[in-house]
């Protein structure tokens, strides 16, 4: 389940994975995200088989990392809140060169 949410200039997103669920990865759902395991445990597995655990705090960065799945092999869901910045039809404003 996905619960999105916008605040100012960023959106939070709700992720949750079920109990013993997993989610496939998808690298553009992660772009411009940073992600925090508000509650559970989450497992990343690599396309090479490594696995990795993260738990209720962790802060993760999801882009150019060779992953295949994210997953919950725990009793009670996994909760992640990916925040991001809003993308608007403008251009970031630069700095005046001197």
């Amino acid at each position: 389940m996905d619960v999105s949410r916008e605040r100012n200039d960023f959106s939070v997103r709700r992720i949750v994975v079920a109990p013993g669920g997993e989610r496939p990865y998808d690298e553009a759902e992660w772009r411009d995200a940073i992600v925090v395991v508000e509650s559970g445990k989450l497992e990343l597995e690599c396309r090479s088989g490594d696995c990795r655990r993260f738990g209720r705090g962790d802060v993760l960065w999801l882009i150019g990392l060779p992953l295949r799945v994210l997953r919950n092999r725990e009793a009670v869901p996994t909760v992640l809140l990916a925040v991001s910045r809003l993308r608007t039809g403008r251009t970031e404003e630069s700095t005046p060169r001197r």
